[in-house]
């Protein structure tokens, strides 16, 4: 089992961490609302200070250990979420699905937003977990790298396959075969988000984008391309136009896709590195082209008609949150039903009209074009079979991995 390092993140990660409170996905909105970069995991008051402070990780094996379930005799549940990460009605003052939810079953949802960014919501619960206690919590929905981390400490609790009928049948091949979580033993994905290349179809005046090729190459867009803050955006986006896989990156593939990113950026090719900052500089044509998320680009072509997105031959990158129930968990019975009841495509299709992220059930698109054909028919949130073959997701990587890649991307970006 991972154990913590007593290593005080360098400066180059604390800035890291700080660009994505600031700028990254831990700075945005509804739909353009994914995450804070994984460096937040090496945060002042994070992952390191634990040991530092001489407290050793819970469990002595991947995975929580049993813990008493009181599902049958405590009708609840408790579920902390991102803000704005589920479906609401007209009024904002209910969540349709919780409720269908609680009238099928007869569980209560204690339903809080109380996840602002992974680092922050992890040094709320890392103490309790540590010393293995009972967070207060019955799912909690973290980002894949964070979710990679917490699993390995052994401070979630395995699932009961028997209680998740929908989620193994109806999750989308796309996101079946995670190298941190193999056959989802331990989690299951809320949503998932894409990354593209958008463009705006006036300011690029004729000029043609298909490819990260063309955001590094082509001089006609020199100073007017943007890319990701979000290290494993970028960098993954670049090894794939390489024709390298994230999935097994090496340190040799990482530094040439650094060195392709920074010959670029010598010669003024990139603009600059943006959080969800991109979306206005887009919109007003500063940029003609960038890396973007694919939440925001829904967004953003509903209401500009000259923004659109291409997915480039070479494939582009998905990231996923994910639900987890921790380890002590009160409800871990109730806590399955809730997740399994989201991976029925009529709750899922529910979801995703309002969330606009990637649905990961399978079968969803004909419940959600009842509620919102455009939202059925496009492929950032209902992925065709073509598009979720092109989906890469960058490899778990270790701490000492994940800081000196940081470093390096830091260096590049200037953060």
């Amino acid at each position: 089992m991972e154990q913590y390092e007593p290593d005080r993140p360098s400066p180059a990660l604390q800035r890291a961490v700080r660009r994505g409170l600031t700028s990254g996905r831990a700075a945005l909105t509804r739909r353009s609302l994914l995450r804070a970069g994984a460096a937040g995991a090496f945060a002042v008051g994070g992952l390191g200070a634990l040991s530092a402070c001489g407290i050793p990780a819970a469990g002595k094996t991947q995975g929580g250990t049993a813990t008493e379930d009181h599902s049958a005799k405590e009708k609840t549940v408790s579920f902390s979420n991102w803000p704005e990460y589920i479906d609401v009605d007209d009024s904002g003052k209910h969540h349709p699905t919780l409720e269908a939810f609680t009238r099928r079953t007869g569980i209560q949802v204690k339903y809080t937003e109380d996840i602002n960014d992974n680092n922050e919501f992890f040094g709320k619960i890392k103490p309790q977990l540590a010393a293995g206690q009972d967070t207060g919590r019955d799912i909690i929905v973290l980002t894949d790298w964070l979710a990679a981390r917490v699993i390995r400490l052994g401070w979630v609790q395995k699932l009961d396959p028997a209680n998740l009928p929908h989620a193994f049948a109806n999750l989308s091949a796309q996101f079946r075969s995670p190298d941190w979580d193999p056959g989802h033993a331990y989690g299951y994905p809320w949503q998932g988000v894409s990354t593209v290349i958008a463009f705006n179809k006036k300011a690029l005046d004729g000029i043609e984008v298909k490819s990260v090729s063309d955001l590094l190459d082509n001089p006609k867009l020199k100073g007017r391309v943007g890319f990701l803050s979000e290290m494993r955006d970028s960098i993954g986006m670049t090894l794939l136009d390489m024709g390298k896989d994230p999935a097994k990156v090496t340190d040799d593939d990482y530094d040439a896709a650094l060195a392709r990113l920074q010959k670029a950026v010598d010669k003024g090719q990139i603009r600059r590195f943006t959080g969800n900052d991109y979306t206005s500089d887009l919109s007003k044509g500063d940029l003609a082209a960038c890396v973007a998320w694919g939440g925001d680009v829904v967004q953003l072509k509903a209401d500009n008609p000259a923004i659109d997105y291409v997915i480039p031959d070479s494939g582009y990158m998905t990231s996923t949150d994910v639900m987890l129930v921790p380890d002590k968990a009160r409800h871990k019975t109730n806590a399955e039903r809730l997740i399994d009841f989201y991976y029925e495509p009529e709750q899922a299709a529910a979801l995703a009209a309002y969330v606009n992220y990637v649905s990961p059930v399978d079968g969803v698109k004909p419940y959600l074009a009842k509620i919102d054909r455009a939202a059925a028919e496009n492929p950032l949130i209902v992925p065709t079979k073509d598009t979720a073959a092109r989906s890469h997701s960058f490899r778990a990587l270790g701490e000492k991995e994940e800081a000196a890649y940081e470093e390096k991307f830091a260096k590049l970006t200037g953060a």
